[in-house]
């Protein structure tokens, strides 16, 4: 399941992402925009500082700012940083594998074989979407909605 760190980042991200210019952002202010409480918001984005998907600046006009265009940074990605593996059972982690205690033969553990096939489909899914792809599918639900509202009224 998708933590609250992993949300509030992910919404911090596409907030970022849609600035026109890549100036940087002041954390009060993408915590008030985005309702993200301000300080558990400091630290997501130290760590997506820290490895490598934001930048930020000191001083006056400071702020944090992606480093990468949207399209270059990965959901699987943010998801990994901010809430570890991907996988739901750590037998099937492919960044941290741990064998299950209870299990008598890995290769024919039934709950392992549909396991790592969720895993293996969320991260082909979470791998390829871009954070730029989130934007453009919310840009076609708000025009749809649009659409319905006008065919309503």
């Amino acid at each position: 399941m998708l933590s609250m760190k992993a949300k509030y980042g992910i919404r911090a991200l596409l907030y970022l992402a849609k600035q026109t210019e890549q100036v940087p952002v002041l954390i009060s202010e993408l915590a008030e925009k985005e309702g993200i409480p301000k300080k558990f918001l400091e630290l997501i984005l130290l760590e997506l500082k820290n490895h490598g998907v934001l930048q930020s600046k000191k001083g006056k006009g400071g702020g944090y700012f992606l480093r990468r265009k949207p399209e270059a940074i990965k959901l699987g990605r943010v998801i990994r940083v901010l809430d570890g593996p991907l996988a739901p059972v750590p037998c099937v982690s492919q960044t941290a594998y741990i064998p299950c205690d209870e299990c008598e033969d890995e290769k024919t553990c039934g709950i392992r074989l549909v396991m790592k096939e969720v895993r293996d489909a969320m991260a082909n899914i979470l791998d390829n979407t871009s954070v730029a792809d989130v934007l453009g599918k919310v840009h076609t639900a708000s025009a749809r909605q649009m659409e319905a509202l006008m065919y309503h009224i």
